[in-house]
């Protein structure tokens, strides 16, 4: 089944292609809300997909609605960022929010395929989500020059990930955005 661009941002607000379930290459790899009914366990999805056919939440008046406010307030760290994405869609419209959420795709997938040591793929799919592309770009460009003065070999993922994650940590502080290391 193809997706389009539209496919990959979640009813919700959530943006699949920074998620890990969408990034990972197992069986249980989830494809998004949007192009089969597998998540019509989801109040939102029922809601707004399939209730009233909008593409996200942003799209109905009623937005932030009782319900969204409930799952919220269930799921705060997961939603918050959700709710910042559909406050961004309905000021900038869809198109032009897409292309930066492609943007952080892209990178998210540059860092799992050149830096991920097995145990990598929530901390960036996190800091891809959270900070700002410019400091993420930073980071990968002083990892490439720590890489190559300490000459690391492209096959040794940990020793990789290892430098990118501490350079990682200490632009995002001196960002004023904590990015705790996960494990």
């Amino acid at each position: 089944m193809s997706q389009t661009k539209n496919d990959l941002i979640g009813a919700c607000g959530i943006y699949c292609g920074l998620c890990t379930r969408y990034q990972s290459r197992a069986k249980s790899r989830c494809i998004g809300c949007k192009v089969t009914e597998m998540h019509s366990w989801c109040s939102i999805w029922n809601c707004c997909v399939k209730k009233y056919g909008f593409g996200t939440c942003a799209d109905c008046r009623e937005y932030p609605c009782e319900r969204y406010e409930r799952r919220l307030a269930k799921y705060p760290e997961d939603l918050k960022t959700a709710q910042e994405n559909l406050d961004a869609i309905k000021k900038s419209g869809l198109d032009n929010w897409l292309k930066g959420q492609r943007e952080r795709r892209l990178l998210v997938e540059n860092l799992l395929d050149n830096y991920n040591d097995g145990r990598s793929m929530s901390f960036y799919c996190k800091v891809c989500t959270v900070l700002p592309i410019e400091v993420i770009n930073n980071a990968i460009e002083e990892a490439r020059g720590k890489i190559v003065s300490n000459k690391i070999s492209d096959s040794d993922m940990k020793s990789r990930a290892k430098i990118l994650k501490a350079i990682i940590q200490e632009l995002s502080l001196n960002s004023g955005i904590n990015v705790k290391l996960m494990r």
